[in-house]
């Protein structure tokens, strides 16, 4: 990935963090998207959950500054996490996760723009083609 999308995301999420209701905001929005993600969410730990977002955020950026084309050993833990085996998170949902984030990321980033949402959906693609991807798989022992 260039480093003209990279330096747009990087700088775009550090303009999302400024704002303390950001990922309060995304949650929000994400669990009006579906009763799915709502029954995917009963009793869990926002504040813990909303770390463990803002972990994989940066993840997903690292995956996209690696290329997306190699193994991603750092998200692994996520994508066993979220497979088959445990949470069970299908494409479906990252389609409705990734559509509440653009919108959040609209509605949040005073410096929005085309481009900068383009940043976005281009970075967390390619990991979410990762976590997708690792669905059925076991969890890598590498």
């Amino acid at each position: 990935m260039d480093d003209t999308t990279l330096g747009q995301f990087e700088d775009s999420l550090r303009r999302c963090n400024i704002d303390p209701a950001f990922l309060d905001r995304f949650y929000d929005r994400f669990l009006s998207s579906s009763p799915k993600v709502r029954e995917k969410f009963v009793g869990t730990d926002f504040i813990r959950q909303k770390h463990l977002l803002q972990a994989s955020l940066q993840l997903m950026f690292v995956a996209a500054r690696d290329g997306g084309d190699r193994p991603m050993p750092y998200l692994d833990e996520v994508a066993a996490r979220h497979s088959a085996s445990q949470m069970a998170i299908g494409a479906e949902l990252y389609d409705l996760w990734l559509d509440s984030l653009l919108a959040t990321v609209r509605e949040v980033d005073p410096g929005w723009s085309p481009a900068v949402e383009q940043a976005w959906e281009s970075v967390m693609t390619v990991g979410i083609k990762y976590l997708v991807s690792r669905y059925n798989s076991p969890p890598r022992r590498d």
